[in-house]
């Protein structure tokens, strides 16, 4: 997940605007650092430049870096737990343990948005975690999922790798 300046509805294009004028649209792109693209037929694009997609790259890396730092003290990581909430206002449904095992697989998420480029991790981590609070969050639901499942038989597992 690559973190990009959101782009609000008075900085887009449309795709045909792009394939009829390119070369207004990439210096309006380069002004303003990213341009959203809108198309009917797929999802809109980002154009940017590269020194600002760079630049975004390096933000993320340093963010990254830098809370996994925190996390090493003591005190850095009371800090980020009790931080969370004001990030996160749903980690209220979660438990002792499952906010620091939310905790950990986010800045393992950014590291690897970061470090490897997973753009995907941070979105997955944040889903996920969310989906569990809720599910906490709702005694019904709760029940629900801790009912045991007895012999249903639910099939076979496929494993993706």
């Amino acid at each position: 997940m690559s973190i990009v300046r959101p782009v609000v509805e008075s900085e887009s294009v449309s795709f045909t605007d792009l394939s009829r004028n390119p070369k207004a649209v990439a210096a309006r792109a380069a002004a303003l650092g990213c341009l959203r693209v809108t198309h009917r037929d797929a999802p809109d694009m980002v154009l940017t430049t590269a020194i600002h997609a760079e630049r975004t790259e390096e933000n993320l890396t340093t963010a990254s870096r830098l809370f996994l730092a925190l996390m090493k003290q003591d005190e850095g990581a009371k800090s980020l737990l009790l931080a969370l909430p004001e990030v996160f206002p749903w980690v209220r449904h979660l438990d002792g343990e499952e906010v620091r095992e939310f905790t950990v697989e986010l800045l393992d998420a950014l590291s690897d948005a970061a470090e490897l480029g997973a753009r995907e991790a941070v979105h997955r981590a944040i889903v996920s975690w969310r989906a569990t609070a809720r599910i906490n969050a709702d005694p019904d639901q709760l029940r629900e999922a801790l009912r045991p499942l007895g012999d249903v038989d639910l099939g076979p597992v496929e494993v993706h790798e």
